[in-house]
Parts: structure tokens; C-alpha cells; sequence
């Protein structure tokens, strides 16, 4: 009886586990952009990433739940996707990459033919 509990328990560490170290290393699920508190949904859409806005901590920008702020990126190689990214500051959209790095997500926005690039690093919401 106890090994019989061992296995069970053993199977689900591994199995909860696994899926779990799976999460961690995906860009799907819920982020938060450090300098607003924006909370923003990438998702899956005909094989591509997706994102868009679920929640803001200021009032005023309530109207951007909702907005799709990056369609249809592609992976470019592992753990990195490349796109088009809308910034809702300024109405702008910006050729761009999406990379997770050391258990965060990097957006990175380009101008002038990626000339100049800027971005920074979400967290993953709680």
C-alpha cells in the first residue's frame, strides 16, 4: 500500500511538475508591463502569439481593455517571436520582438528599419 501511495504521489510530481516547467518557459499566460502595471494576455492564434490588454491599474486607460496590441507573430527560433507591436502611449505601431529572458518577457519595439530599438522586461502576473 505505501509503495502503491509513493508511485501515485511520485506520478503527480512529475506530471504537475513537468507542466509547470512547461508554463515557465512559455510566453502564453498573463504579463505585466513594470512601468504602467498593465496586465496583458499572450496567446495562441493560428500558430502565431498573440497579445492583448485584460487590465490596467490606471483608471484613465481603461478604455484600452481588450485592445489586441500585437497579432500574428511569428517564432523565430527558440523563445523568440517577431512582430508587430502597438503601443497604446502613443497609437504607434512598431516592428518588433517578443524573447523570454531569465523568467521574464522582453518586448522590444523598433523604429527606422531597426535602427533604434527599445524595450523592456514584463513579469509574469500572479
Amino acid at each position: 500500500m505505501k509503495s502503491t501511495m509513493r508511485t501515485i504521489a511520485l506520478a503527480s510530481a512529475l506530471t504537475f511538475g513537468g507542466s509547470f516547467a512547461a508554463h515557465a518557459a512559455s510566453p502564453y499566460g498573463t504579463w505585466v508591463r513594470p512601468t504602467t502595471g498593465t496586465k496583458v494576455s499572450f496567446y495562441e492564434c493560428g500558430g502565431k502569439l498573440c497579445a492583448k490588454i485584460v487590465g490596467v491599474s490606471d483608471p484613465a486607460k481603461k478604455a484600452t481593455v481588450g485592445t489586441v496590441i500585437m497579432s500574428g507573430a511569428a517564432k523565430v527560433a527558440e523563445g523568440k517571436w517577431e512582430g508587430d507591436l502597438l503601443n497604446t502611449d502613443n497609437g504607434n505601431t512598431y516592428s518588433g520582438y517578443v524573447t523570454l529572458s531569465g523568467g521574464g518577457l522582453k518586448l522590444q519595439g523598433c523604429a527606422l528599419g531597426g535602427l533604434v530599438c527599445t524595450g523592456e522586461t514584463w513579469q509574469r502576473a500572479n
